[in-house]
């Protein structure tokens, strides 16, 4: 359990590292290695500074049958951690690098609150080292990619944010590139 810092999470897939996720305050890793009993699938790799809580099978048992609700409340946390890694592995899936950033901004899109009323414009709190992250590319490469969708009117850069213009644009873009990589 993450009490202070960032934790990134990466996995290797033959001769690749990629990145899967970086986890915050509050968030917990390692949890399926002591419920399956199995040596963890991932490597986790403080950001920065980091305390953690550390748990072991009996202590963490023993937590589970004292408190049902956090049982719970770890139940849901599981359900959507497996959600939301299946839909970051779908972006990794994309050959296409313009189709993985497109499809980053849609993965962020569907996390977002979105009014009834709201367009099709979404804005992102994010920086280019973050697109970067998730698409698991160089942000070199991400800037570039980026750059090239500022050029189209697709996307507008900003220090501190990036506003998709059309949401609904990128989700055929991405729809396209899955039907052409199945074909391929």
């Amino acid at each position: 359990l993450i009490q202070e810092g960032r934790v990134q999470i990466v996995k290797i897939l033959g001769d690749i590292e990629k990145n899967i996720d970086v986890l915050y305050p509050g968030e917990i890793f390692g949890e399926m290695a002591i419920l399956e009993e199995e040596p963890r699938s991932a490597t986790a790799l403080a950001v920065d500074k980091v305390k953690a809580l550390e748990f072991n099978r009996e202590n963490f048992e023993v937590l589970m049958k004292g408190n049902p609700q956090i049982a719970l409340k770890l139940l849901k946390l599981f359900t959507k951690r497996i959600y939301d890694q299946k839909r970051r592995f779908m972006i990794l899936t994309l050959n296409d690098v313009e189709a993985r950033v497109a499809d980053v901004f849609i993965m962020l899109s569907e996390a977002q609150q979105v009014d009834e009323e709201e367009t099709d414009e979404r804005t992102f709190s994010l920086s280019v080292d973050d697109i970067a992250h998730w698409a698991a590319i160089s942000p070199d490469e991400c800037r570039r990619v980026l750059d090239h969708f500022a050029s189209q009117r697709r996307l507008e850069l900003y220090e501190d944010r990036i506003v998709v213009k059309n949401i609904n644009e990128f989700q055929r873009f991405v729809k396209s590139r899955r039907k052409d990589q199945v074909k391929e």
